[in-house]
């Protein structure tokens, strides 16, 4: 029987739901506060599927360095993979060109490419900035609201209204989010965690881009909040926060359900998640950008 790539990928995300460790649930280790984005040799970021199925590695194997490496990349950068270490698996998407039985015209057919790689800490020898643990500490905010991240989702476009309502949730009719005060929460960070998975559902609107009209039935609204889950732990990990976990047992069952019928939901899931991820960062970005070229 043939490898199956995206069957695999899927039981390996069902399996860590199944045992309470979805890839998105805990994408750090020891005392780290936030998350580590996996990041290839050349430190370019992972993204999509791959963030989780290295998130998933790192996780049960404690790794905390953030790059990983071919066998030759790690070669190349002069270390050495050790002996017995097992690699972890990431996907490359690609297409290639193929001519009808005219031979006259042609069309891109899409593949999916499995390759192995390995974390810095399976390698010896490679330079010293590659190892170690993320430099950026965990951010402990008290009991007060935090500037910086009050400004980051302000940038962000999104209308935020507060009130004593005690629900946290985004209205995609009146196009808003709701949030209770932070005074409210146990911790200031998860107020911002809770704000990070509203916003993400804040970026489907159709003015944005335009996932909610798409996803209308019961089991799509699942999905939904399965995006918004994998979004919001992607700008956690972004901001340095403990993403916020808070779904309940129906959501699992229905994950499982949508992954069970469809092997390449997890894919589109954390497709749309880092759509949604990138589309909040971006425009921080501008503005600091344009802040570095003032400066």
């Amino acid at each position: 029987m043939a490898f199956d790539l995206y069957q695999h990928v899927t039981d390996t995300i069902i399996a860590s739901i199944e045992a309470g460790t979805p890839a998105w649930r805990k994408p750090w280790t020891g005392n780290a506060g936030g998350a580590i984005f996996p990041r290839r040799a050349n430190g370019e970021p992972y993204r999509g599927i791959n963030v989780l199925m290295l998130w998933l590695t790192a996780t049960e194997k404690g790794y905390r360095a953030a790059h990983w490496f071919t066998y030759r990349q790690a070669q190349e950068a002069g270390g050495q993979v050790r002996k017995g270490e097992k690699s972890a698996t990431v996907v490359k998407y690609g297409t290639f060109e193929r001519d009808d039985e005219s031979g006259e015209n042609s069309r891109k057919i899409p593949y999916l490419k499995a390759y192995r790689v390995f974390n810095a800490e399976q390698i010896d020898g490679l330079p010293a900035e590659f190892y170690g643990t993320p430099a950026d500490a965990p951010r402990d905010l008290g009991t007060t609201a935090d500037r910086a991240l009050d400004a980051f989702f302000a940038a962000t476009g999104a209308e935020i209204r507060t009130s004593d309502d005690p629900r946290a949730y985004y209205n995609p009719v009146e196009d808003f989010i709701h949030m209770p005060p932070i005074a409210t929460f146990h911790r200031v960070g998860g107020y911002y965690a809770t704000l990070a998975h509203e916003a993400t559902h804040w970026t489907g609107h159709e003015s944005r881009l335009d996932r909610l009209g798409r996803f209308t039935d019961r089991k799509a609204y699942a999905f939904e909040e399965l995006i918004a889950e994998i979004g919001n732990c992607m700008v956690c990990a972004s901001l340095g926060l403990t993403p916020d976990f808070d779904q309940s047992a129906a959501y699992v069952g229905s994950w499982l359900r949508a992954l069970q019928d469809d092997k390449r939901a997890i894919f589109k899931a954390a497709t749309e998640a880092q759509k949604a991820a990138d589309l909040l960062l971006a425009t921080n970005s501008a503005i600091a950008a344009k802040e570095r070229a003032a400066a």
